[in-house]
């Protein structure tokens, strides 16, 4: 008769061990990599707010808005259509029109040296990326409809975020509730709509971050 041979406990035992630790390595890898995506996405919420500022301190003037742009960044610089430097960054967040300030913020903040990029408008990646791949932006809140209710000077957006990201993002900014405080998520589709609260935001849906100072 023949001797069936198989796995003892204590090998099965070490393969399942094997398994544990790989699974674990693998999640923790992961936990890792989504951790510094978000921590590049408020790297990216707080740099804009530096860039307005430095520009500020330097021109007394916001970009975009600068009437006296070309002065002060040389001929490369675009003026903005309006060039009326009323103390507003007119156009919405995501614009792509080539005379609204919205757009031309970018290579304005470039010239004077302090964002990295392209400062050819009709460059394909003159508009910045998330990581994630969405878009970034900045407009003034006063003309602001992309979250209702939203209160400040100026509303900072980032789309195509994941919702949990978005969450993340939230308790590491803000007051970690995703329809109040100054940083909020909407369905990327949507528009003209509240904030999702935290409850009903899905992880792997896409939203679209702003936040307003």
């Amino acid at each position: 008769m023949k001797k069936q041979s198989g796995f003892t406990l204590i090998e099965l035992a070490i393969v399942l061990v094997i398994i544990g630790l790989l699974l674990g390595g693998v999640l923790k890898g992961q936990e890792l990599i989504n951790n510094a995506r978000v921590k590049n996405m408020a790297s990216d919420f707080r740099n804009i707010q530096t860039y307005i500022y430095g520009y500020q301190d330097r021109f007394r003037a916001l970009p975009g808005d600068d009437r006296a742009v070309i002065a002060h960044l040389g001929a490369l610089a675009t003026p903005a259509a309006n060039g009326t430097q009323n103390g507003l960054i007119e156009g919405a967040w995501d614009s792509s029109a080539i005379g609204d300030e919205s757009f031309l913020f970018w290579q304005h903040v470039r010239l004077a040296n302090l964002a990295p990029g392209p400062t050819n408008t009709a460059d394909a990646n003159y508009r910045p990326r998330n990581a994630n791949g969405g878009s970034i932006g900045i407009q003034s809140v006063a003309a602001f409809n992309k979250i209702t209710n939203m209160t400040g000077s100026f509303a900072v957006c980032s789309d195509g975020i994941l919702g949990t990201a978005a969450i993340d993002l939230d308790v590491l900014m803000d007051d970690g509730d995703t329809s109040t405080g100054s940083m909020r998520a909407t369905p990327t589709a949507v528009t003209g709509a509240a904030a999702t609260v935290t409850a009903n935001i899905i992880p792997a849906n896409a939203y679209t971050v702003c936040m307003a100072f």
